[in-house]
């Protein structure tokens, strides 16, 4: 049962998960496509002094795009878990895969939303991803990782 004292932090979570959940929607924008990070990445290594074909560029553009498609939504199902509340102190199953599945959810009419977006497209292959990412989260509260606990204190 929630206490008045824990609901602040039970709005902390909500009203940041809602905030990341706008920045995925931003950064589905056609301002930050493929050639958006290929160039930051281009950018980057020219700056080490790196040299990449532009076959490898552009491989390993495409696999940071999909770690961050990982991250992202593996934060973002975070956020929600810990917005779900409860005993943070014991595995919550439920939670975990009412997490995943709005991550999912929202990995959906994000893509919606590529697919009307210039210079974007959508991939149910990204959902599958996204999903992914958050599937991995929910390992952190599962596996009591120490840095997970202390957060939620």
């Amino acid at each position: 049962m929630r206490t008045w004292r824990r609901e602040p932090l039970y709005l902390f979570w909500w009203a940041t998960a809602l905030a990341w959940a706008g920045l995925i929607f931003w950064l589905s924008t056609p301002a930050f496509g493929s050639h958006w990070s290929e160039g930051l990445l281009a950018l980057g290594l020219r700056r080490s002094h790196l040299r990449l074909s532009s076959h490898a560029l552009e491989l390993l553009n495409f696999m940071l795009r999909k770690l961050a498609h990982v991250t992202e939504y593996g934060i973002f199902a975070l956020l929600l878990y810990a917005g779900a509340g409860g005993d943070q102190r014991r595995w919550q199953p439920r939670h975990a895969a009412l997490c995943i599945v709005a991550a999912f959810s929202y990995s959906l009419s994000d893509e919606l939303h590529q697919r009307f977006a210039p210079g974007r497209h959508a991939s149910i292959c990204d959902c599958g991803i996204d999903s992914l990412g958050a599937s991995i989260a929910m390992l952190a509260p599962y596996l009591r990782i120490k840095p997970w606990r202390e957060i939620i204190r």
